[in-house]
């Protein structure tokens, strides 16, 4: 029996393959900013740690600089993650919402729960912040944010993985009506979780290549910055690599041949693993070179979003294979396109990227100011 709820007699507004690129592109992009913040905060927890445990040493006020050079910007990233992580999830719905709703519901609890947990986040953030700049412990609060962030970052592995389970369905709303019960073992959850999670730290060291080519960072710090960055994204990558391995083994095999088989989600592997090779060779030649101009930060960002996109395409296709083999297939549906809204929408979608991007040319031709702290 089809575990999966009716589909909405509804027809869609505009073609799958559509939705499907419009939610690729802006979940990778979501993407991107979750993996800063993640990494960022686990970074600036350690500079943190570290600068005030020096004390007033000249390393010690380096550490707390390039502390304070993360710290501040976090708060912004964390605005991006929000706001990008809405789109992807609005198309999710749209193609997968048949999928996603149920195991949403599933999971409710926890899932509502991350509303909260997130607000929390946010404060243990403005608050890291705040006592950076002021020169006082901060890390406490940088530690609380960090354990907060990955707390739901767990609840979206889970339930992006519960989704492609309709077998559990039935039995979890028999043990609890009121989603308060989480799902039994799926070996693919622990993997995706920690891939995430050490992507983000491979971020987090192309971000500091990236800080250390801005002049509003003094040049001991943004030296330390590109090679402590170097050094963080070239350990993190490698072990980024592993973790992939690990992902796709906990696939079954019918999934490993369907990605291997298909020649968009076999070129998407290929330049994951070609951006992660660049990813090396960029972390090794900063770690030891040490470079503070604004080339190589550049670089690291083309690097990442590149990587970012493939990763994105790479799991939809193990996302729609997975669905495929037990009956949900996201291109059989009705499709009545409504070209004019179709148009406005694209139209406005790229307009407001080009004002993200101006918003972005203004912040970083902004007078500079020294991040001077300690």
């Amino acid at each position: 029996m089809n575990s999966f709820p009716v589909v909405d007699p509804i027809p869609l507004p505009a073609p799958v393959w559509l939705f499907k690129a419009l939610h690729i592109v802006t979940l990778a992009l979501h993407f991107c900013a979750v993996e800063m913040l993640l990494g960022g905060l686990v970074a600036g927890l350690w500079l943190s740690f570290m600068g005030r445990r020096a004390g007033k040493s000249q390393l010690g006020g380096i550490q707390l600089n390039a502390a304070a050079a993360l710290s501040k910007r976090l708060p912004v990233v964390m605005t991006y993650v929000i706001n990008l992580g809405v789109p992807p999830l609005l198309f999710a719905q749209v193609l997968y919402g048949r999928a996603l709703y149920t195991s949403s519901v599933l999971i409710g609890f926890y899932w509502i729960g991350v509303i909260f947990l997130l607000m929390a986040c946010y404060w243990h953030i403005y608050r890291f912040n705040a006592k950076v700049e002021n020169n006082l412990r901060a890390w406490p609060m940088a530690l609380a944010a960090v354990i907060l962030a990955y707390a739901i970052a767990m609840i979206y592995t889970t339930n992006m993985t519960l989704m492609l389970r309709p077998e559990v369905w039935r039995d979890m709303y028999t043990a609890s009506g009121v989603g308060s019960h989480l799902p039994p073992h799926d070996p693919t959850v622990m993997p995706r979780w920690l891939f995430m999670l050490v992507g983000g730290l491979t971020a987090a060291g192309l971000w500091m290549i990236w800080l250390a080519g801005r002049k509003t960072i003094e040049q001991p710090v943004r030296v330390y910055l590109a090679t402590i960055g170097g050094r963080l994204a070239l350990g993190a990558v490698v072990i980024q690599i592993l973790l992939a391995g690990l992902v796709y083994r906990a696939q079954s095999a019918a999934i490993q041949a369907g990605l291997g088989g298909n020649p968009v989600y076999a070129a998407a592997g290929y330049a994951w693993l070609g951006g992660a090779a660049a990813v090396l060779l960029l972390a090794a030649w900063s770690a030891f070179k040490r470079p503070t101009g604004a080339g190589p930060g550049w670089a690291a960002l083309a690097i990442g979003l590149v990587t970012m996109l493939a990763m994105a395409l790479y799991r939809d296709g193990i996302r729609d294979l997975t669905l495929a083999s037990k009956g949900f297939d996201v291109w059989d549906r009705v499709v009545v396109t409504n070209w004019t809204i179709v148009g406005l929408f694209l139209f406005l979608f790229v307009a407001g990227l080009v004002c993200m991007g101006w918003l972005v040319s203004v912040l970083l031709r902004a007078k500079p100011v020294s991040e001077k702290v300690a």
